[in-house]
């Protein structure tokens, strides 16, 4: 199995799926409308578990967690963002920004782990009582096999507690800021992995969402210098998930590139083709949860390297 890009994953199928008014606050993705709240549930379950069964099927090791009615957490389908784990038997939690999610932490997750007696957790969820936040590997686009970490900072992402991440797990810093247009007023992206992805041997990245010159310049010598070919999308392609992309790699060691079928759509023939030297891809229809919880198939995903 390669090391730096995993076969084995967990997903939180959810209790009580839907939108989320306290990470609607910076999260622009997010739309609300009158649906009855038992049906966007009802739909993001089918959509949840077609993904399960999609995964599963191309030969992903796909780890189900079953989310509880109490607390209520809505946004639980997304456990990407309250912890990360690495190979030196380590997981790290991370403080949240909206109150509701911090509920989704669960010692549940430890049971995943064959090895708990020697169990190395960061934690620094405390640091949620000073409103200092990292949202995990949605913040966090890591870059394992060149101990790079790629991090678009904003409210939910806070620089100071980045450099503690990067100094305790042995990564480098590759820090920027990234803006989306919302009502004609550029408006910081609230996660990293909104706008870019990282593979082995190619990253995907929506460079116009970079105002700053120089922050785009060294974001691009930084995934050059490892040898990765860019392929670069649009503003508009970031709105359909496009930058919300992982790879893994199944049993058979072959890469994979899972995506939403909003972002699979969203490709343009050359940019599949170039991806497509390098991954198979994944596409998997996840509207509903795109819709109301204003993340994709990558936020679902929450990597085990255990």
């Amino acid at each position: 199995m390669k090391k730096n890009i995993t076969n084995k994953i967990l997903m939180v199928r959810p209790a009580l799926f839907g939108f989320n008014e306290e990470t609607a606050i910076n999260n622009h993705y997010q739309k609300k409308d009158n649906k009855p709240v038992q049906e966007i549930q009802n739909l993001a379950l089918y959509e949840f578990d077609k993904m399960v069964e999609k995964l599963k099927k191309v030969g992903i090791d796909v780890k189900v967690m079953q989310d509880t009615k109490v607390p209520h957490t809505p946004d639980s389908i997304f456990p990407n963002n309250w912890f990360s784990t690495h190979y030196n038997n380590t997981v790290v939690l991370y403080p949240m920004f909206a109150e509701n999610r911090r509920l989704e932490r669960t010692e549940n997750l430890y049971s995943f782990f064959d090895d708990i007696d020697t169990l190395n957790i960061l934690d620094y969820s405390y640091l949620e009582k000073e409103n200092i936040f990292l949202e995990g590997t949605g913040s966090l686009v890591l870059d394992r096999k060149n101990k790079k970490a790629y991090c678009s900072l904003s409210e939910r992402a806070n620089e100071e507690l980045l450099d503690i991440f990067c100094e305790e797990a042995g990564y480098k810093k590759v820090a920027f800021h990234s803006y989306q247009t919302v009502g004609e007023i550029r408006k910081p992206i609230y996660h990293t992995n909104v706008m870019m992805s990282v593979g082995e041997k190619y990253a995907i990245l929506c460079a116009d969402s970079i105002d700053s010159g120089r922050e785009k310049e060294e974001v691009i010598n930084q995934l050059k210098l490892d040898g990765k070919e860019i392929i670069f999308i649009t503003e508009e392609q970031v709105e359909k998930f496009l930058g919300n992309t992982l790879e893994l790699t199944n049993n058979e060691d072959v890469n994979v590139c899972v995506m939403s079928m909003s972002a699979y759509n969203a490709l343009t023939e050359n940019q599949k083709a170039t991806l497509e030297k390098y991954d198979v891809i994944v596409p998997v229809d996840v509207q509903t949860i795109e819709k109301y919880g204003g993340g994709s198939a990558r936020c679902m995903i929450a990597e085990l390297y255990i």
